[in-house]
Formats: C-alpha cells, structure tokens, sequence
C-alpha cells in the first residue's frame, strides 16, 4: 500500500534574484501549514524519511542544497551526519541553547565538512565561539530591524569573515531593498514565493516489523542477521537502507548486492542512527511519542522485577511490557496482533489472561504504578516480594534508561 506524502520547499534568492537553494518544510497533509501537533524533533526525523531516504533531496531541490531545520535533540543524536554534507545545510532553530555540548556538535559538524546556518537569530554574546563554525545566520525580518541586523551582521563578521546573512520573511518591494542596501547576501519570503508543496507517494511499512527492529535497537549488542531479515521483509526500509547508503554520505566502492552486505557495511553506529531515525518517524505518526516511552519504560521495568524473581524469564518480561502497549500504537486487538508474532507461550499468557505468573504480576504492578493506585501496587508487588520502595527504584531505573537509550 502507498501513502501520499507532502512536503513543502521555499526557495532562497541570491542578490542577482536566482534561487541558489530550498528551505524544507515538514507538511502533515495537502494543507500548506506546519501541523500543530508534531514537535520539531518529530518533524525533521519524518522530513528526512520522507525526502533523504526516499526519492533523494535532489528530486525535491532540482540539485540545489537542502535547508533542514534540526533541534537541539536532533543536534546531540547526531541526525545531521545522516544526510550527505554537499546536499544540505543544518539549520539549527532558534529554540537551541548555545550550550557546551551543542557547541561540540557544531565542531564535529564543521570538521566533518558540513555547512551550519542559525535560524530567526536574535544576538545574544553566548553564541560568539559559535560564529567561527557558522555559514550563514537568518535574521527574521518582521521581528528583527534593519539597523539592528546591521550591527549584529557587524559584530558577527569581527568572528568569520566568511559567514554570509540571510534576510527571511521579506514580503513586499521595499523590505527587499533595504536588506539588499543593509548587507544581506541572501533572501527569502512571500515577496519572492510562498513554499511549495511537493507531493509524492511512499510505501507504508510494515509496524509489526518497526517494532521488533525497535527492539532490536535497544540491545547492547545489535544482531545483524536478525536486523537483516527484517529489512529484507519490509520493501520499504529495504529502498530506504539501500537510498541512503547510495546518497554520496558514504565511500561506495562497489555496489551493494544484498541487504544484508548494505546493513554490515553500515556498521553498528551507523546502523543505530538510521534504524531509530527510521522507527521513531514512522511508528510515532499520529500517535503520541510518549505511547513509545511508556511501553519502553514497561518493556525495562518488567525486566527488571522478573529479573531479581526469576532470572530466566527477564527477556520474555521485557518482551511482553514493551508489546504491552501495541494495540494502542497499531489501532488493532492485541489478541489479532499477537496471532502474527512468534511470541513464548509466556508473553501471550501474560498480555492476554489474568494467570498469575511473575511476567503477569510485574506487568499489573506497573500498570497500577503508572495509574498512582499505591495501595493495589503494594499489594500486587508483594506477590514477588517486592516493597513499594522496591517498585520506586525499578521504575526510577526504567526511567534512567529509557532517557540513556534516547539520548544515544
């Protein structure tokens, strides 16, 4: 099945009015707005699914490079070194805080051959060890006054000489001439185009499979056969594997001629970054992200309680808190679900009876957690000798984990 997939681009102009490059823009449908309800790090992961590893930004920007609006999480995941360094410039937005770690990013970035732009700036000095790593700055021109952008562009240039300015929001004859007189090499705004929409279609994936390569992902050591195998039973992270590996990121010397040679060629950093950049996108549309969280906290804390009762069935409870959640995130019943999943007979007993295993008590127990029931938590703890200041811990360290594994 395919899905009709949009995506708006907004050209930027050189001082000559020739489009020199496209700002990307996440769109949820034909609607030419951004949805209200999808965060910036959500937006840019969907973005590069749906243009990098899809058809290729050169369909969309006609081979000029790509503006792409990147988060602060985006930033410090490392998303950018996903995308080919001679086809895109990182746009930080204004949310991100000039911090130590965010400045790291932007060194790693610069060395590694990438172009940097900061989005709707408004001066502040704590970016000024920022200026020397930094290609272009875009100053907002309905919030921002000429004299003002001068000055900054002024104090700016004392740091890089080579960076350039960008004046967005222009809308009428007049603005463009005093960015123009003010300095500004760039522009960008409805006096030029409004955004474009571009559509196209995608295959849909497979959810079941998203979910065990999520799985996959949250092990210490990455599996590779079984990665393979469920690569090479969803045709559309099959083209999406095999889009990015031929996107000039990486020195091809020969083609590939199996997914399992691309997924090994990979390795195992780059295999992580692409497969959360991959499920995340896809299993978090139109859903809540947290329903993601939650059912990683579940999967973590699960293991955690049957770990210490009965060491043997910790990966079965894992299994079942992270599938806890699946009829939620796959609009279906999990009994239908679980029918299509090579489950333990475990797993299934604890998600779909009321059987007092260990598996089954750790779930209701955290379930009762998550809904403040103390006293019926306490009371379902205890049937694996657990206190309450027990479960507190257990879940505290499901907590920890989940951001550890994030934050990867």
């Amino acid at each position: 099945m395919a899905n009709t997939i949009y995506t708006a681009r907004q050209p930027i102009f050189n001082r000559k009015q020739n489009v020199v490059a496209y700002e990307l823009l996440f769109r949820d449908g034909p609607e030419n707005i951004f949805p209200e309800n999808v965060d910036a790090t959500q937006a840019t992961s969907r973005l590069l699914v749906r243009t990098h590893f899809s058809q290729g930004l050169e369909a969309i920007t006609n081979n000029k490079p790509a503006l792409i609006n990147f988060s602060e999480k985006c930033i410090l995941k490392e998303l950018p070194l996903l995308l080919p360094k001679n086809k895109v410039v990182i746009e930080v937005l204004e949310c991100v805080e000039p911090t130590g770690k965010i400045l790291e990013m932007f060194k790693k970035l610069y060395h590694a051959g990438y172009h940097i732009a900061l989005d709707d700036f408004v001066f502040d000095p704590d970016w000024q060890p920022f200026f020397k790593y930094v290609k272009l700055v875009k100053f907002d021109m309905q919030n921002t006054r000429i004299d003002t952008a001068q000055q900054h562009m002024e104090q700016i240039r004392r740091y890089s000489k080579n960076c350039r300015f960008l004046a967005e929001k222009v809308e009428d004859h007049l603005m463009f001439e005093q960015a123009e007189a003010a300095g500004f090499n760039f522009f960008q705004g409805y006096f030029f185009c409004k955004p474009e929409m571009y559509a196209s279609n995608e295959i849909e994936s497979n959810k079941r499979i998203l979910i065990a390569l999520y799985k996959e992902l949250m092990r210490e050591e990455l599996n590779f056969l079984k990665i393979t195998q469920y690569f090479e039973q969803d045709l559309n992270l099959s083209y999406k594997l095999l889009r990015f590996i031929n996107s000039g990121l990486l020195p091809i010397t020969q083609k590939m001629q199996s997914i399992r040679k691309a997924i090994v060629y990979l390795g195992e950093n780059e295999m992580r970054r692409l497969i959360a950049l991959l499920t995340t996108s896809v299993l978090s549309y139109d859903k809540p992200r947290e329903l993601i969280r939650l059912a990683t906290i579940r999967a973590r804390f699960c293991e955690l309680m049957v770990k210490r009762h009965t060491p043997q069935l910790k990966e079965h409870a894992f299994l079942a808190g992270l599938f806890s959640l699946l009829d939620a995130i796959l609009d279906q019943p999990l009994e239908q679900i679980l029918d299509n999943l090579p489950l333990s007979e475990e797993i299934v007993e604890a998600l779909t009876t009321h059987h007092q295993t260990p598996i089954k008590i750790a779930l209701t127990t955290i379930k009762l957690y998550e809904q403040g029931s103390w006293h019926l938590t306490t009371i379902e703890a205890m049937k694996l000798r657990f206190s309450y200041d027990d479960v507190c811990s257990c879940y505290k360290q499901a907590i920890d984990w989940m951001h550890n594994f994030e934050s990867c």
